[in-house]
């Protein structure tokens, strides 16, 4: 099952959200500032964050910039919401490898949805293989061509 972080500081939008990705089919964990957020993306490994922009203690921003100079966590796939819409935002997030920038008072719930599943199927977490399993496979592979 596919592992979404979603930090929201709006308990209502956070549970919204929530339970939409869990009806969906992933398993979620959740925070609603960017500190939280950090020892749980570094702990829990999620294959794909949900974070608002403006939060208390540490942005998403911020959090994002820590998260990604972080070991193993260059690559995680992030999709920021936010409130306010502006360009340099936009900039910034795609700066740090934002895959998606949800403006909140442009989106629907459905919208959310849609956007989760096009970055992260659900149930779509690729089995962590080993180096060597990774090789048999290959072999398998050309032996079969």
């Amino acid at each position: 099952m596919a592992k979404v972080l979603l930090v929201e500081d709006d308990t209502n939008l956070r549970e919204i959200f929530e339970m939409r990705l869990q009806a969906d089919g992933y398993e979620t964990l959740t925070a609603d500032n960017g500190e939280q957020a950090l020892a749980i993306a570094m702990k829990d490994k999620p294959e794909l964050i949900i974070a608002d922009v403006m939060m208390p203690h540490l942005s998403g921003f911020e959090m994002l910039e820590t998260l990604r100079a972080a070991p193993g966590m260059a690559q995680t796939k992030v999709i920021m919401m936010t409130a306010l819409g502006q360009a340099e935002d936009q900039a910034r997030g795609e700066k740090l490898g934002v895959i998606k920038y949800l403006v909140k008072s442009q989106v629907t719930l459905e919208d959310f949805a849609r956007v989760v599943r096009e970055v992260l199927p659900p149930g779509d977490q690729a089995p962590k293989q080993t180096k060597q399993e990774s090789e048999s496979n290959m072999q398998d592979d050309n032996n079969q061509t």
